[in-house]
């Protein structure tokens, strides 16, 4: 099933040299699961034909905790990719001005340095990872002792590690790999810079060797894709390279697409309902007139009476204590021992825990349209500049995240 590249030699080549690459990365870091493992093979492979792509897929490396393998994940892939450039210091101004014709690689450690709460000022590398994903989307910025309005490239393929989940704009435009720490009978090969990466170097070498003079083919290649919209976008450049690999590659890159795409759309149900949830406590608190705590019961009792909601029918026998705990967990936000105004103490959820996850997740209108961008500083004059706007494997069921 492979692409006619004119030369069977370079075919059975790239089979092959995938299938190296898959076992060495395999032996440093334990993936999720065998379709991450292909994934991440592919989307290395795909670095090195990014002049020919009109779409620059992310590869998000999340995990709930640190120790998950994210770091190491970025080592492995700044020693394969084609010209790495690790962001974890680098200024927004240096990025746009090194993406050109024949981008890097970007690779960002701490992501949530750029998308979380310590974020500060970043917006210009915020907006540059968001633009590009997809070709001919420049940021314009006023450069130069003329002040000339500029338009920067943006174009080029990301890997973004970090805790938790990044932004909807990044993880639409992402192959997903959630990690985990390892279980105790994973065992990995140890990560040692004066063997790993002379081992790693040799892949990549021959990856830009095999993959090089394959840019015009893979320009013109139209795959045939088991996904859609901006799944298939994201995905495809990982097809191509399959395809011009050959072999057992083809079907294996679909399997993976299918598998991992199905797997977020899950977790996007999950988040949906996550969200749901946050806002139908803040309505039952709103109806308390916004009580110190509510005991679970309680909370529970009024989360169930509401029948427009799917807490009736969660589970086997509707939403219970063990449930809420566990839809919670990920905001931080679980039940305490309370002394309640008649002296007795009972489990119970105070408000005060689920402040900043209203904040962050559904913010009231009202409150999100009075408060300042930056508390506390004077907003600069606008400037001509900025980003161009830009314009996914089952579960709890939900809404789909808009495409």
């Amino acid at each position: 099933m492979g692409v006619g590249v004119g030369v069977g030699e370079a075919i059975d080549e790239g089979a092959v040299l995938l299938d190296e690459l898959r076992a060495a990365i395999g032996r440093y870091v334990v993936l999720p699961s065998e379709e991450a493992l292909t994934s991440v093979t592919l989307w290395v492979a795909a670095s090195h034909i990014q002049p020919a792509l009109q779409h620059a897929p992310r590869l998000a490396v999340v995990g709930p905790t640190k120790g998950c393998g994210k770091s190491r994940v970025l080592d492995v892939l700044h020693e394969t990719v084609h010209q790495p450039m690790m962001t974890v210091n680098t200024s927004p101004a240096v990025v746009f001005r090194v993406i050109g014709k024949n981008p890097p690689t970007l690779l960002v450690d701490e992501a949530d340095t750029i998308f979380g709460p310590k974020a500060g000022d970043k917006e210009d590398l915020r907006g540059l990872l968001n633009a590009g994903h997809q070709r001919n989307r420049p940021a314009w910025r006023i450069s130069g002792p003329e002040h000339k309005p500029t338009a920067f490239p943006t174009f080029a393929m990301a890997a973004l590690a970090g805790i938790g989940d990044l932004p909807d704009t990044i993880m639409d435009r992402a192959v997903v790999l959630r990690m985990q720490k390892r279980k105790p009978g994973e065992r990995i090969t140890p990560f040692r810079s004066r063997y790993s990466v002379p081992e790693l170097n040799a892949l990549r070498d021959r990856l830009t060797a095999w993959l090089t003079p394959l840019r015009g083919t893979a320009a013109r290649l139209v795959p045939r894709m088991p996904v859609e919209d901006r799944a298939a976008d994201t995905w495809e450049p990982l097809v191509i390279v399959a395809d011009l690999a050959g072999g057992h590659w083809p079907a294996r890159a679909r399997v993976a697409c299918l598998a991992m795409t199905r797997h977020e759309v899950a977790q996007d149900e999950q988040t949906t309902l996550k969200t749901r949830l946050l806002r139908d406590i803040r309505r039952v608190f709103d109806q308390e007139r916004n009580k110190e705590a509510l005991r679970t019961q309680d909370l529970l009792a009024a989360l169930l009476q509401d029948t427009e909601a799917p807490w009736a029918e969660y589970g086997t026998k509707g939403l219970n204590a063990y449930h809420l705990a566990n839809l919670l967990r990920d905001f931080d936000i679980g039940p305490a021992n309370y002394r309640f105004e008649e002296g007795r103490q009972a489990k119970a959820y105070m408000r005060n825990r689920f402040l900043d996850a209203w904040a962050r997740y559904c913010p009231d209108p009202s409150e999100a349209a009075s408060a300042p961008a930056h508390p506390g500083r004077a907003l600069p004059p606008a400037a001509p500049a900025g980003s161009l706007p830009v314009g996914p494997p089952g579960g709890s069921p939900g809404p789909r995240r808009a495409r």
